[in-house]
């Protein structure tokens, strides 16, 4: 199939689902809300923290949320359209169900990814870009159109760093047909990334940059944002990061491919 002709496939993946959800309008919006409350409960933790101390290592509260607030948005793309990576393993391929995208005249890739918009993302994207609207409101940060140019183009670059470090790790499901544990002990390294990098030990950082690279979709280009001194490979990384990623995620994609194997099921 022609690439020009993804976008409006994705589109009429994207409908059916939203018809689909939408005939259950209750559990849409519990979906949708709870991934809210739940970073409503982490943010609490932080303000009774922040509520007992002047600063944590010469960072206030609002250069935090600001730091939390550009890795949730981030997450919330990963979350709506490349959630379906985590359940490759357990309902694809152990079940035999990726067969039917081996078969059929689209890239079995996007037809993952197409198969299943997860609504859940909505609330993290909610939660994200009101951080940031309040801790740049308290920061007295002017968005310029260069500055939202530049804060837009480093949330997308965010979300495909996530979703290429997922892609990389689900790809173990052609061997050990549950991928999860691989891809959680990746992804929940984002959880450092929600705060300065500054206040951990060097290794840590090192790996949040190098490694595992949460950094450019969190503290690099927030601290950008605050006018932070910084080297401009960190605070223009994140795309050149996030190309990187995504070319190697696809490699190993396809690695993964050709060696699988269907469950005969």
């Amino acid at each position: 199939m022609a690439l020009l002709h993804y976008p409006s496939l994705y589109w009429l993946f994207l409908k059916n689902r939203l018809k689909i959800l939408m005939e259950y309008r209750m559990n849409f919006l519990i979906g949708a809300t709870s991934t809210i409350m739940m970073q409503g409960a982490g943010l609490l933790a932080v303000w009774v923290v922040m509520s007992q101390i002047p600063d944590l290592n010469g960072w206030t509260l609002p250069q935090i949320l600001l730091i939390y607030g550009m890795i949730t948005l981030s997450k919330s793309i990963n979350h709506m359209f490349a959630d379906n990576l985590w359940t490759l393993g357990r309902d694809y391929v152990r079940s035999g169900q990726f067969d039917r995208f081996m078969v059929r005249p689209v890239d079995p890739l996007f037809h993952l990814l197409a198969d299943r918009f997860c609504h859940d993302g909505i609330g993290n994207f909610l939660v994200g870009g009101t951080l940031v609207g309040i801790a740049a409101k308290q920061l007295g940060i002017v968005w310029t159109p260069g500055l939202l140019v530049y804060f837009t183009v480093m949330v997308l670059s965010g979300g495909i760093i996530f979703i290429a470090l997922n892609l990389m790790t689900c790809v173990s499901a052609f061997w050990i047909m549950d991928s999860v544990p691989v891809t959680r002990v990746v992804f929940e390294m984002h959880e450092f990334a929600k705060y300065p990098l500054s206040i951990y030990p060097r290794a840590i950082g090192l790996i949040l940059t190098w490694a595992i690279p949460f950094g450019f979709a969190s503290y690099f280009p927030a601290a950008r944002l605050m006018g932070i001194a910084s080297p401009s490979w960190q605070a223009y990384g994140a795309p050149v990061v996030a190309g990187v990623l995504l070319v190697v995620a696809l490699q190993v994609w396809r690695f993964g491919l050709r060696h699988y194997g269907s469950t005969g099921t």
